[in-house]
């Protein structure tokens, strides 16, 4: 099989807009909800739905998909945010923050989906190239990194109620994905992949390789989720205005995905383990940054890091859960795998708001640590069982 760069493109383009949609939501989220609700610790509980709504779809969608194609999966997602974004403006309009956290929910099934971009660049990429795939398709993100703050700034003032048409613009964003993904060209599954045949789940997520694979992926997407969630209030508490608040998620956005020009290779060249060893001190850097102060300087550079880290543990986490599954369990492990990512990520979004709140921004920086190590150390763990012998891939066993 011959790499399609057509389609990683293609999917790079799905990612970008799928990140102008994600970063957007980011960067307003918070001071939505702050402004919708009495009880300011509950401000960012509409990104705990969103990413509740992620969990709750991820295994359907991702069972979805292994029935008819990605190309379906992929715009049945965009269409979930369409409604939902237009469900946020009503519930803007009445201003109702059940009904705005609804929207959210809504949302969140976009995000799922389009989380799936990345196993797509695997399979139209050769066994050699898949790393590289991966890596390239997150990087489309560059650019979703600063069009969502831009186009949730364009949309602030467009109505007398903020933020009501920063949801229409978002929507459209939408709709442009749509056209993208309709052109995407992914192998079709299997009939031994829709045959949701092979082991028992409870089988494969025991493994040492799947359970490294979701830590890396799954605690550090929550740990970076918690820190991005809480940026834009620590911002405001800091007396920043909205403004720096975008700059600071569009360059976080950027640490995001910049790095995957070039994370494949280094996953190519020096191991996925010690790849993500190494998302863990970045992201651990990024801490330190944001603990020595807090300026609007402080808080990109922090960021930036944060998302740099995340991106070599993510990359590495979704890399080396390729070599969890067999065919005929892929979509099934695909959704365990994203199914306890969102989980952890509905976790640290419903304390965001509260710790930034109640205990402040260096609390949680202090916090994520004891987390990153543990991430490192379950990867050297399992550097050491391979070198053993002992974690072949199921492939090949």
């Amino acid at each position: 099989m011959k790499t399609s760069y057509r389609n990683v493109f293609l999917l790079a383009c799905c990612q970008a807009l799928l990140l102008t949609n994600a970063a957007g939501f980011v960067a307003m989220n918070g001071l939505v909800g702050y402004s919708l609700v009495d009880v300011k610790t509950m401000a960012t509980l509409g990104a705990t739905t969103y990413v509740l709504g992620s969990a709750l779809s991820t295994m359907p969608m991702s069972l979805w998909m292994a029935r008819v194609g990605r190309r379906r999966g992929f715009m049945t997602g965009a269409l979930f945010n369409i409604a939902g974004c237009a469900l946020a403006v009503v519930a803007l309009w009445m201003r109702s923050f059940v009904l705005y956290c609804a929207a959210t929910a809504i949302i969140g099934v976009y995000n799922a989906v389009g989380l799936q971009y990345r196993f797509a660049a695997a399979e139209v990429a050769a066994p050699a190239d898949k790393a590289r795939a991966i890596s390239l398709v997150l990087a489309g993100g560059i650019g979703g990194g600063f069009l969502g703050p831009s186009v949730t700034r364009w949309g602030h003032d467009l109505f007398a109620t903020p933020f009501l048409g920063s949801f229409m613009l978002l929507a459209g964003v939408a709709l442009v994905a749509l056209a993208m993904q309709s052109m995407v060209d992914v192998p079709p599954p299997s009939a031994l992949e829709r045959s949701h045949g092979g082991r028992p789940l409870r089988e494969i997520v025991r493994q040492p390789v799947f359970i490294v694979a979701a830590l890396s992926a799954g605690l550090g997407y929550g740990l970076m989720n918690l820190l991005m969630t809480a940026t834009p209030l620590a911002m405001d508490f800091c007396s920043h205005p909205y403004s720096a608040a975008t700059l600071v998620i569009s360059w976080h956005v950027v640490g995001m995905f910049a790095p995957g020009f070039v994370t494949g290779s280094l996953i190519t060249r020096f191991g996925v383990l010690r790849v993500i060893v190494a998302g863990a001190a970045v992201m651990a850097a990024g801490t330190g940054v944001a603990l020595v102060g807090v300026t609007v300087a402080h808080f990109v550079v922090a960021l930036m890091l944060v998302g740099c880290g995340w991106n070599f543990m993510y990359t590495g986490g979704t890399t080396l859960l390729t070599d969890a599954y067999r065919p005929g369990e892929k979509a099934r492990t695909q959704g365990a795998n994203d199914f306890i990512m969102f989980t952890i990520m509905g976790v640290s979004s419903f304390s965001s708001g509260a710790l930034v709140s109640a205990a402040g921004w260096a609390t949680m920086n202090w916090g994520a640590l004891p987390f990153l190590a543990l991430i490192a150390a379950t990867a050297l763990w399992y550097a050491r069982r391979r070198s053993a012998g002992a974690g072949a891939s199921p492939a090949r066993t």
